[in-house]
């Protein structure tokens, strides 16, 4: 993926998580229908949002079978890996032993997630 990622929105974020959970092309319906609870929006204003994805090039829109079917043009891992090395890169200064720090010493994580993490990371220098 481009190294550049372009950002998504809230309500993007959103309904992009309901096209990546599914496993087959969704309807603006069905998209409505799990948003439910979340947003209140009208059928007009999802499609107006579905568009503005198309045109950042998240979403692809199947028109051959009478309805919209929607897919992700960009997979769920690919958006989260950009977003997140943008984030690290604007907020810590590309530091993610700063960002830890920080979450630490705001009680935002708590030792036993720093011990989570450790092993975790222990897992990933043993399969590598």
């Amino acid at each position: 993926m481009n190294t550049t990622v372009k950002k998504l929105g809230e309500a993007e974020l959103e309904i992009m998580q309901v096209i990546w959970s599914s496993k087959e092309p969704v309807t603006s319906n069905y998209i409505l229908q799990q948003l439910q609870g979340r947003r209140k929006w009208q059928l007009s204003t999802l499609m107006t949002s579905l568009t503005r994805l198309a045109g950042k090039g998240f979403v692809h829109c199947d028109r051959s079978s009478g309805a919209n079917l929607y897919t992700a043009a960009i997979p769920e891992k690919d958006y989260k890996a950009g977003a997140s090395r943008n984030f690290l890169e604007t907020m810590y200064n590309n530091s993610i032993q700063n960002m830890i720090a920080t979450l630490y010493s705001s009680k935002a994580i708590a030792a036993a997630d720093v011990e989570e993490l450790r092993d975790f990371l222990d897992k990933l220098e043993e399969e590598a």
